[in-house]
This record gives structure tokens, C-alpha cells and sequence, in this order.
């Protein structure tokens, strides 16, 4: 029987924004030959959200941050990611835009083809991946949420991706719409030929169910014989998520997508969970067909105080770990 190599040769990774590019940099760390970032397309707000306004084209804000996390990093690729990243300041017309951003929606009039908009940039930055919208349209998200009214059973409809996000009410629910719409193709051969597959972590109901809203992507993930491994956050978010235990996002993400099959939940060890609340945690995570696997993932301040950001190092350990059967 052939030696399993130490690390995977392709992961595709899923999600959106900041959680994605902390994915990613672990991803370069495990030094996988290749990495397929498949990224969230519902974005409504700042620069993004006034060029599809505008432009009547897919956000690029998650997709620009995906192709700066894989930016190579020599002087010149770097400059490029740097550039990528910056927003003008100022009161003008182009006040808040981000330079990428702009890139990406010039380069999809030019080309014709927002995919190929994307890999053009991958080449400008000498990029360890490829980056691609899991759907090849713009989705918005609408949410059931309850508390915006006196009687707290009330459920009220709040639609777009910032509004659901900043709620001061209690999401529910959420959907995307249109309703389940076509995945990318380019996404689900991705999906087919990676050995390694991520979701997570990242805004919950914003950045990470929507793809599990996508039945082909769920049909894609079921489909592989690579591990299925869930990035839990390392907390509640304000908004969206605010007072969610760990099993309580574990349990939304079951309920949003019926018949996911997942391998593994990466849970920080650093979180000050009982032992009442893991055995809670790994029930919820039966329902997914998963284990969880508790490894500390969390950065470090300066004074080694817990950060509530993904340490990529850490995370490569633990995805390497994972692949090898190790946990």
C-alpha cells in the first residue's frame, strides 16, 4: 500500500473575508502543491457593495482578500498584495474603494469573465492557488430574525449581508437568494479533485452556511473521499451570532445543510469549555458524522494572551495532523 504523502497535495478551502485568508495562509504553510480558495459571493456592503450596485457584477471584496492571502512573497508579490488591500481615503467619489477590488471589476469588462478577471490577478501576483466564486452570480442573504419586536417570538425579515450581520436581533435562519442556485463549475472540480477540504471559520450566517445553501457544493463535499474538516470560530460574534455556544453554531450549521456529511470540527483547546459542553459540542457534531478535535489554534498577543484570530502555523499543524489520521 502506497505511504500517504505528509501533506495534502490539493485543499480547497471555503469561506469568506478575514476567516478565509487565515485558511489560506495555512493552507501555504502545509506547502500543498495546490490550493483552491472557493469563496461567498453575497457581499452588499462598502466598496463591494457599491460596485455590484453599479456595476451589476459579483462582489470581489472576499474574492480580493482570498487572491492577497495567496500572493506570493517576493518583493514584487508583495507589493502587488499590499496594493490589492489598500483603500483610497478621502471624501471623493473613490473614497473607501479598495485598489483590488476596482481590479478585479475593471479586469471582468476588459476579459469578459470575472473568472478569468481572477486568474489574471493570480498570475500578476504569482499566486500558490486559484480563487473562484462559488456561484457565478451575486446571492443576497435574507434571515429569520426575532427580537426586533416587543413580542420576542416574533420572527422579521432582514435581508443583505451587513444588515444580517449587525442585527441587534436574534437570527434564526437564513437563506440566499435566488434559492438554490447552480455552483460554479470550476468550484465543484475543485472540490472533486482536492484531498483536503475546509470550511470555516468566519462570519457563521454571512460567509460560511451560505455555501452549504449551494446543493451542488454539499452534493461536491459528500461526494469526496478527502477529509471534511469544519474551522469552528473561536467565539460569538456581535450581531449575527452573538451568545452562540460552540455547539450552538455547530448546530445551525447542521440545521442550513441537510445530509452534510463532515469528517472533523476543529475546536480551539484554549476555549474555556466544560466538560459538560464538550460532551454537548460532540453530540452536535454527531449529527454531521464528525469527530471533534480540540488543538490550540488560537493566535497569541504579545503577552501570550489568547487572540480571537486563527493561527495559520497552528492550524497548518493541526490540518496536516488531520490528513495524516493522526487525530
Amino acid at each position: 500500500m502506497a505511504r500517504l504523502p505528509a501533506t495534502p497535495h490539493h485543499i480547497a478551502c471555503l469561506g469568506g473575508g478575514h476567516g478565509l485568508f487565515q485558511t489560506l495562509l495555512a493552507a501555504r504553510d502545509l506547502d500543498s502543491e495546490k490550493i483552491s480558495a472557493i469563496v461567498t459571493v453575497a457581499d452588499d456592503g462598502g466598496s463591494s457593495g457599491r460596485l455590484r450596485r453599479e456595476l451589476d457584477l459579483i462582489p470581489p471584496g472576499d474574492l480580493r482578500m482570498a487572491l492577497a492571502a495567496l500572493a506570493d512573497d517576493g518583493e514584487q508579490e508583495g507589493l502587488w498584495a499590499t496594493t490589492l488591500q489598500h483603500r483610497f481615503g478621502g471624501t471623493g467619489a473613490l473614497a473607501g474603494h479598495a485598489v483590488g477590488n476596482l481590479l478585479i471589476a475593471g479586469l471582468t469588462e476588459v476579459v469578459g469573465e470575472m473568472q478569468e478577471a481572477l486568474d489574471i490577478v493570480a498570475r500578476l501576483t504569482r499566486s500558490h492557488g486559484r480563487v473562484y466564486p462559488v456561484v457565478e452570480q451575486p446571492l443576497d442573504i435574507e434571515a429569520e430574525v426575532a427580537g426586533l419586536d416587543e413580542d420576542p417570538t416574533v420572527m422579521r425579515p432582514v435581508r443583505g449581508q451587513v444588515a444580517v450581520a449587525t442585527t441587534p436581533g436574534n437570527v434564526r435562519r437564513v437563506r440566499i437568494l435566488p434559492q438554490a442556485p447552480a455552483a460554479n463549475p470550476a468550484a465543484l472540480e475543485a472540490l472533486s479533485r482536492a484531498d483536503f477540504i475546509t470550511l470555516g471559520p468566519g462570519s457563521w450566517f454571512t460567509s460560511v452556511i451560505p455555501h452549504v445553501l449551494v446543493p451542488d457544493i454539499v452534493d461536491a463535499i459528500n461526494a469526496s473521499s478527502a477529509p471534511r474538516v469544519v474551522v469552528l470560530n473561536l467565539s460569538a460574534e456581535p450581531g449575527e451570532t452573538h451568545g452562540f455556544s460552540a455547539e450552538r453554531h455547530v448546530q445551525v450549521l447542521a440545521q442550513h445543510a441537510a445530509g452534510l456529511h463532515i469528517d472533523r470540527i476543529v475546536v480551539d483547546s484554549a476555549a474555556p469549555l466544560a466538560d459538560t459542553e464538550k460532551k454537548y459540542l460532540q453530540r452536535a457534531a454527531d449529527s454531521l458524522g464528525a469527530a471533534v478535535v480540540f488543538a490550540e489554534v488560537s493566535a497569541q498577543d504579545e503577552d501570550g494572551g489568547r487572540r480571537n484570530l486563527h493561527d495559520p502555523a497552528k492550524l497548518a499543524r493541526v490540518f496536516g495532523e488531520i490528513y495524516r489520521g493522526e487525530v
